[in-house]
């Protein structure tokens, strides 16, 4: 089992960047395939990114290519996604997830994760 604790969450100015961090308990994090969803009010949840065991390869959809990274830390147990030149579409609850994988595999798919954090708001401002 593992427990997602996310942070870094916060209200910024469109344009501006936010740093998300998403810290893991547990010993065999570096067997965890992890992502990055987030919920606007009133809307589906949306995959925002995903990263390998290893970090080796990562995968975003076209809204956040470019302007999001993803990556880990298997020693600190922690991913983090770092968000520049937000957009007040951007605004939303960020989860990270996690699901334990025997390949390097990326998941995209919410239904794919098994474990979730409670999530951290970010609001971006026009």
């Amino acid at each position: 089992q593992v427990q997602l604790v996310e942070s870094g969450g916060g209200l910024v100015q469109a344009g501006g960047s936010l740093r998300l961090s998403c810290a893991a308990s547990g010993r065999t994090f570096s067997f965890y395939a992890m992502g990055w969803f987030r919920q606007a009010p009133g809307k589906e949840r949306e995959f925002v990114a995903a990263i390998s065991r290893s970090g080796g390869s990562t995968y975003y959809p076209d809204s956040v290519k470019g302007r999001f990274t993803i990556s880990r830390d298997n020693a600190k147990n922690t991913v983090y996604l770092q968000m520049n030149s937000l957009k007040p579409e951007d605004t939303a609850v960020y989860y990270c997830a996690a699901k334990w994988v025997a390949t390097a595999t990326i998941l995209t798919n919410q239904y794919d994760y098994t474990h979730w954090g409670q999530g951290t708001q970010v609001t971006v401002s026009s």
